[in-house]
């Protein structure tokens, strides 16, 4: 895979980071941090649980792949934090590996339960226990996310440095396979 444009993109569950890890990788590193939901959010001038409550989920998922299509022809050196149901399409999938090193950032059901307990604004898990939500969107996703990504680095109780540092670190061991090139 071929990285020339030198970004890192977040993939992983609600909750679990990618946002804050990435916000936190373009205040401390010359990178430019985006997030595909509120890349949405700015250019449909509403919110995400807004567009799933009068267009609908289908019509969410379709603003996904176009804003990841835009992504890959525009942005470069940047931090990516893609929306959870974003890997789900296999199109999208593609475009992911495509726009840079994928990263999945993985956190337990208990860590992303404590999380999102108060979390009002995600759609998917309005509603019912949190807990069964959580669990049930989890398996069936955390394969796809595993299949998916280059790095794969579980997040709990560690802070953003010592998980900057460890992607870092992978990307330096694995950089002949990661970069498309020679070490």
């Amino acid at each position: 895979m071929s990285n020339s444009r030198n970004n890192l993109v977040f993939i992983g569950f609600m909750g679990c980071g990618k946002t804050t890890l990435g916000k936190w990788i373009s205040q401390n590193v010359s990178m430019t941090f985006y997030d595909s939901d509120e890349y949405i959010e700015s250019k449909q001038n509403r919110e995400i649980k807004e567009i799933f409550a009068t267009e609908g989920e289908k019509y969410f998922r379709d603003l996904e792949t176009e804003t990841i299509k835009e992504m890959n022809e525009k942005f470069s050196n940047s931090v990516i934090s893609v929306g959870g149901g974003l890997p789900l399409r296999e199109e999208n999938r593609a475009l992911l590996k495509n726009l840079g090193i994928v990263i999945y950032l993985r956190a337990t059901e208990d860590t992303l339960v404590h999380r999102l307990a108060y979390d009002t604004k995600r759609p998917l898990l309005a509603g019912s226990d949190i807990r069964i939500k959580v669990h049930d969107l989890m398996m069936q996703r955390a394969n796809i996310y595993e299949d998916i990504a280059q790095i794969i680095v579980d997040t709990d109780d560690k802070t953003y440095e010592q998980i900057y540092n460890e992607i870092e670190d992978i990307i330096l061991a694995k950089a002949s396979t990661l970069l498309g090139g020679k070490k």
